[in-house]
C-alpha cells in the first residue's frame, strides 16, 4: 500500500500538485498498518491518517471515524494513537461519522474534556445538538461546557477577525474572465479533483497572461513564483466570473489564491477576489468559500504590484494602497461578509449561528420568570438554579435577567376581512421570465437526490426570483446529507408547501431527456438573467442594442418579458 502511494505521490508532484485523498480501501489499508507498523513508518502512517483522509461523510471518513472510535473508548490498542489523541482526531473531522463517538466520550473521565474541546468547534451537529443539551441538563460538566461555548458562540470568536490591513501581491487578468476561463469546459471531467483542475485555469492566451502549455495548462509557475513573495495572492480583473454558475471555478481561483483547510485535504478557503465588477454568482460563490470578494476600480492595479488593502470593519469602507499611495477606494457589499469570512464561509456562519441560537433559546425562555421576581433573595435563588441547571455562568444569566425586558405591544382591534378563497391563487413573481426556468430545475432536483448535492455547490437560494421557490430550494440544500428530501416540506410555510404540491403534481422530468443539458441549460438562462437589470438601466443605445445581440434567442425573449414586467 506505502509503495503504492508513494509512486502515486510521485506523478502528482512531477504535475506541482499534492496527491489524491485517501480512498476507503486504502484508510482501511492504513488502519491495518497503524495497528502493527512496519519499523521506520510510524510517524509518516500517523500523519496519512491525520491529513489525508477526507472530513465529514465521506466513505474513507467513516472507516477513519470507526477506527478512532474504537481507539478513543479503549476498545483497541494502538501503540502510535493514544486514546488522547484519537479523541483530538475525531474533533477534527467537522461532523458526520465523528458526532456520536464524541459525545458518548463527553461522560469518559479521562478523554471527556478533549471530546468537549472537539464538539465546541463542530457546527454541524443536526439533531445530535439534542444528545448533548440532554447530557448538559443531567448534569454532565462537558456537555455542559460545550453548551456554554456554543451560546458563546467560540466557534465564530476563537478564529481570527479580518485584518484591518493587509499586504497582497497583484494577479491581475485585464478584460472579462469568465467560469469557462477558470473552469474550462472541456476539463469538466477532473473538477472533482481540485488541484488537478486548476492547472486548467487561464490554460488559454489572453493579454498578459502566457500558459505554460496552451490549451493544456495555465500559468502555474508564474502564480506559485507570486506566491513565493510571501504576501496572499488576490485575483484582479476588470470583469470576473461572468458565464455560467461553476463551483469549480472558484475552486479554481482559491488553489491559488487561499489557505488550506485544516485537516480536510485538497480544499482550500479565504483568499481576496478584487473587481471593477464581479458577476453575482460568482461574488456569492465566493462568500460560501470565505473568500473576500470586492467590488472597485482596478484600473491602478497591475500585475506583481503589491498593495495594501485596508478594510474599515465599522463602515465598510476599502481602500487599496500602492507606494503609500490610494489608489482605489470602495465600500464592501455588507458588512456581514466580514463575519462569513472570519466564519470560514457564508455557510459556516449561517449553521453557526443556527446552533448558538438554540444553545441560548432554554435561558431565554427563562428570562421572563427572572425578570418578575421582584424580592432580590428570590431572584439569587432563581438565578443561581438556572445557571445549575443549564450550565451557564450565573454572571451571564444575571446580566440578562437585569436587562429590561422589550416593551410590550400595544394591543390593535382585529380587522374583519372577509374568508380567503380554499386556494391563495400563483406565488407573487410566477410569471416573471425566470418562474418557467426555477420551475424546470425544482422538479429535476426533486427527482434526484445527485442534483440537488451539485446544486448546492454550484447554486444560491439567492438567484431564485419566486419567492416560493426560493424558499423550496433553500430548504433542500440545508438537509442533512442522509435525510429524504420530503424533510424539507415540514420546514416550510403553507404558500410554499402549496408550491412544492404543485411541483410533485407535475412529477418528475420525462424520460429519455438529456438532464445534464437541462441542468446546464437552465443554470446558464439563470445567469444569463443576472445581467437583465444592468442591461435595463444602459443609456446607451448601441451598448444596448451589442448586450441584445450577445443573448440566446430565448434570452432576447425573457428580456422583453422583463422590461413589460418592469413597466407593470
Amino acid at each position: 500500500m506505502l509503495e503504492a502511494y508513494r509512486a502515486h505521490v510521485a506523478e502528482r508532484a512531477a504535475l506541482g500538485i499534492p496527491p489524491l485523498p485517501l480512498t476507503k480501501q486504502q484508510t482501511t489499508e492504513l488502519v491495518e498498518l497503524l495497528k502493527n507498523p512496519p519499523a521506520g513508518e510510524e510517524a509518516f502512517l500517523v500523519e496519512l491518517l491525520t491529513y489525508r483522509v477526507p472530513a465529514g461523510v465521506d466513505d474513507a471518513a467513516k472507516v477513519k471515524a470507526e477506527f478512532l472510535a474504537k481507539v478513543s473508548k479503549g476498545d483497541e490498542a494502538c501503540a502510535l494513537i493514544s486514546r488522547a489523541k484519537a479523541t483530538e482526531l475525531l474533533g477534527t473531522m467537522l461532523g458526520g461519522f465523528n458526532i456520536k463517538p464524541m459525545i458518548d466520550l463527553l461522560a469518559d473521565a479521562e478523554v471527556g474534556p478533549v471530546a468537549a474541546e472537539g464538539l465546541k468547534k463542530t457546527l454541524l451537529m443536526f439533531d445530535y445538538f439534542h444528545d448533548v443539551k440532554d447530557l448538559a441538563l443531567a448534569g454532565n460538566a462537558n456537555a455542559k461546557a460545550v453548551m456554554q461555548s456554543w451560546a458563546d458562540a467560540e466557534w465564530f470568536t476563537s478564529r481570527p477577525e479580518v485584518p484591518a490591513s493587509q499586504k497582497l501581491t497583484v494577479f491581475k487578468v485585464t478584460g472579462e474572465t469568465n467560469t469557462d476561463d477558470l473552469s474550462p469546459a472541456p476539463d469538466a471531467w477532473s473538477r472533482p479533483d481540485i488541484p488537478l483542475h486548476a492547472l486548467a485555469m487561464l490554460k488559454n492566451a489572453r493579454p498578459g497572461i502566457t500558459p505554460e502549455e496552451p490549451g493544456v495548462r495555465g500559468p502555474i509557475k508564474f502564480l506559485e513564483d507570486l506566491r513565493a513573495k510571501g504576501n496572499l495572492v488576490a485575483y484582479v480583473g476588470d470583469v470576473v466570473g461572468t458565464g455560467s454558475s461553476r463551483k469549480s471555478a472558484t475552486n479554481s481561483v482559491l488553489w491559488f489564491t487561499g489557505e488550506d483547510i485544516p485537516f480536510v485535504p485538497n480544499k482550500r478557503f479565504g483568499g481576496v477576489c478584487l473587481g471593477s465588477k464581479i458577476a453575482p454568482i460568482f461574488f456569492n460563490t465566493m462568500e460560501d468559500a470565505g473568500a473576500l470578494p470586492i467590488e472597485l476600480d482596478c484600473g491602478q492595479l497591475d500585475m506583481g504590484d503589491e498593495i495594501e488593502l485596508k478594510v474599515d470593519a465599522a463602515t465598510g469602507k476599502v481602500t487599496a494602497l500602492k507606494n503609500g499611495v490610494v489608489v482605489s477606494e470602495s465600500q464592501l457589499k455588507t458588512l456581514v461578509i466580514l463575519d462569513e469570512v472570519r466564519a470560514g464561509g457564508r455557510i459556516p456562519l449561517i449553521v453557526g449561528r443556527g446552533l448558538t441560537t438554540k444553545a441560548r433559546e432554554a435561558l431565554d425562555r427563562l428570562l421572563p420568570t427572572l425578570r418578575a421576581a421582584s424580592d432580590p433573595v428570590t431572584r439569587e435563588l432563581y438565578v443561581s438554579r438556572v445557571a445549575e441547571r443549564l450550565g451557564i455562568p450565573r454572571e451571564t444569566i444575571a446580566t440578562e435577567a437585569a436587562r429590561s425586558a422589550p416593551p410590550a405591544i400595544a394591543p390593535v382591534a382585529p380587522v374583519v376581512r372577509p374568508a380567503a378563497p380554499a386556494s391563495s391563487g400563483p406565488e407573487p413573481g410566477s410569471n416573471t421570465p425566470g418562474a418557467a426556468l426555477e420551475r424546470r430545475l425544482l422538479r429535476l432536483l426533486l427527482g434526484d437526490r445527485g442534483w440537488l448535492n451539485r446544486a448546492a455547490e454550484e447554486l444560491d437560494p439567492e438567484r431564485f426570483s419566486v419567492p416560493a421557490f426560493r424558499r423550496i430550494y433553500a430548504a433542500l440544500v440545508a438537509l442533512p446529507p442522509d435525510a429524504p428530501l420530503g424533510d424539507a416540506l415540514a420546514a416550510l410555510d403553507p404558500r410554499a408547501q402549496e408550491a412544492w404540491q404543485r411541483l410533485a403534481a407535475a412529477g418528475p422530468p420525462p424520460e429519455g431527456m438529456d438532464v445534464d443539458g437541462e441542468y446546464v441549460g437552465i443554470l446558464e438562462a439563470l445567469e444569463e438573467m443576472a445581467t437583465f437589470a444592468d442591461m435595463a438601466a444602459e443609456k446607451d443605445p448601441m451598448v444596448l442594442r451589442r448586450r441584445w445581440q450577445a443573448l440566446s434567442k430565448e434570452g432576447q425573449a425573457r428580456f422583453q418579458m422583463y422590461l413589460a414586467n418592469a413597466r407593470r
